[in-house]
């Protein structure tokens, strides 16, 4: 071989091998993204999402991706939509929307690290083997929604002092239902009120839980938080306006849609932890080494225009606590 054929086979393997690596080492870690429904790609849940990860170093589009897979209310395309992330090799599975999320993204894989959000129970879903060392490959943000029930109550009392039958309205599939109601009775017995619980897995019972409410003559309604609710708020919402029932929410996003209150968790920065976590992750972090969190930032809003509606004053006690009054 002379010099020049020698060079030239040199100069030829050189730039396919490097090009080859290149493309391996300049290719960003992705995240997949599991919800059941509602978060759209710049919803302020996903604005915080990103701000959680660009505060450790990781800014979409550069330094990682997001693949976005949405079941639109379907629940039971979940675990299809865990197994197709997972067949893509996402470097961390993110599973919104409750322990049904999050129980699909445990099944689809055993080795990719989940990070989730608004587990109400994950050590009794069997998410984590305890709060402080989960020991899988399973971590991410708790949430408080049913031990909030009670809080819920106290608070559309406030509102509502006069109201002295009060409803809840549970889903019965949900893992914290249960508990929803325990806390509810023992608020309500506390501060002399009669309390419903009323149930509905799907769309189809909302009508008959307000009839129910019509005719149990009651004053004042608490949903409970739970995904399945919480994506028809606008739903429920609109029923509680047409027969009059002043309701309290766990998000805010349903009395924008026309709830009287809501009071739970900060999603913004929920997702923002969630975020924080994730990049933790990418940098080496173990699942099983990171405490589950828990929230500790919550909102009260008031929407004034509904409150107006139902000839209710808002007691300004209520006011210089809202984080926000929707007008």
């Amino acid at each position: 071989m002379d010099r020049r054929t020698f060079i030239g086979s040199v100069a030829s393997g050189l730039l396919a091998v490097p090009i080859a690596a290149r493309g391996q080492k300049s290719a960003i870690p992705v995240i997949g993204l599991l919800v059941p429904a509602g978060v759209g790609e710049n919803s302020y849940v996903m604005v915080a999402l990103r701000r959680g990860l660009s505060e450790t170093g990781y800014v979409e589009g550069k330094d990682v991706a997001i693949e976005f897979r949405r079941a639109e209310g379907h629940h039971d395309q979940l675990p299809g939509m865990a197994a197709d992330l997972v067949s893509r090799h996402v470097a961390v599975l993110v599973s919104g929307g409750g322990t049904i999320t999050a129980l699909a993204a445990k099944a689809a894989t055993s080795t990719i690290p989940i990070v989730f959000v608004g587990v109400f129970d994950p050590v009794g879903a069997g998410l984590v083997e305890s709060l402080g060392r989960p020991g899988g490959n399973v971590t991410g943000v708790s949430v408080l929604s049913a031990s909030l029930a009670a809080k819920r109550v106290e608070l559309l009392h406030e509102m509502i002092p006069k109201a002295t039958v009060i409803a809840l309205l549970v889903n019965p599939d949900s893992p914290g239902a249960e508990d929803s109601a325990r806390d509810s009775r023992e608020a309500t017995r506390s501060l002399g009120l009669q309390l419903h619980v009323l149930r509905a897995r799907s769309e189809q019972d909302f009508n008959a839980a307000f009839a129910n409410l019509i005719q149990l003559r009651v004053g004042a309604l608490v949903v409970m938080g739970d995904i399945f609710l919480s994506s028809r708020g606008k739903l429920i919402a609109g029923l509680a306006v047409r027969h009059a029932v002043p309701t309290m929410f766990e998000a805010r996003d349903s009395v924008a849609a026309g709830g009287l209150m809501s009071y739970g968790a900060n999603l913004s920065e929920t997702y923002r932890q969630v975020g924080d976590y994730t990049a933790t992750i990418l940098n080496g972090a173990k699942p099983a080494d990171l405490p589950v969190l828990q929230p500790t930032t919550f909102d009260l809003v008031i929407n004034r225009r509904i409150a107006k509606a139902l000839g209710l004053t808002i007691p300004r006690s209520l006011l210089v606590r809202a984080n926000e009054v929707i007008e």
